[in-house]
């Protein structure tokens, strides 16, 4: 992001961190291709006035909000948004439900970069984020392993790069959206 966004970039990748570390998961990085990928989808949906996801094969959450004034948005209202799902997630029963699919893929603890999008015209705002590898994946055991309850320690023993590439070839992983 440039400029203006730049605070909102800033912020938005704190609150990412900020909750994602209590529940185990190491912080994200931002990534400028993904940036760039989450901003054009966002000016799209500014343009269509309409949420959509769109056909990328990283993860993806979307906000929006409408004020009838012009409206400042920081970088923690979208993510607070999200991470508010937490209220309706079962850590006794994982996996995927429609209406935590936000929250889990801000913590999913496999996902390492962020991209973020905003869009605005004054009245309404459109907010992408970009997530690498993707979260929300439903393979067995993968929501035990990367949602944790809150109070979770972060691991600081990596899997090898090469042995994470030969797993994730073998698992082939489905994504929901």
């Amino acid at each position: 992001m440039t400029g203006k966004y730049k605070s909102f970039e800033a912020e938005f990748l704190k609150m990412h961190n900020a909750y994602r570390s209590q529940h185990g998961a190491p912080p994200l990085t931002v990534n400028r291709t993904l940036c760039r990928s989450a901003q054009v989808w966002a000016e799209h949906l500014l343009s269509i006035k309409t949420l959509k996801h769109s056909d990328g094969s990283y993860g993806e959450n979307l906000f929006y909000t409408f004020s009838s004034g012009p409206k400042k948005l920081t970088g923690h209202e979208a993510v607070d948004s999200w991470y508010s799902e937490i209220k309706d997630y079962r850590f006794n029963r994982p996996g995927f439900t429609s209406g935590t699919g936000h929250f889990t893929q801000v913590i999913w603890k496999d996902t390492k970069e962020l991209g973020v999008g905003l869009a605005t015209d004054g009245a309404m705002t459109f907010v992408v984020g970009q997530y690498l590898p993707a979260g929300n994946i439903s393979n067995a055991g993968y929501f035990e392993k990367n949602v944790l309850p809150p109070g979770s320690a972060v691991d600081t023993k990596p899997i090898p790069t090469r042995m994470s590439a030969f797993l994730f070839k073998i698992a082939r992983p489905s994504v929901i959206s």
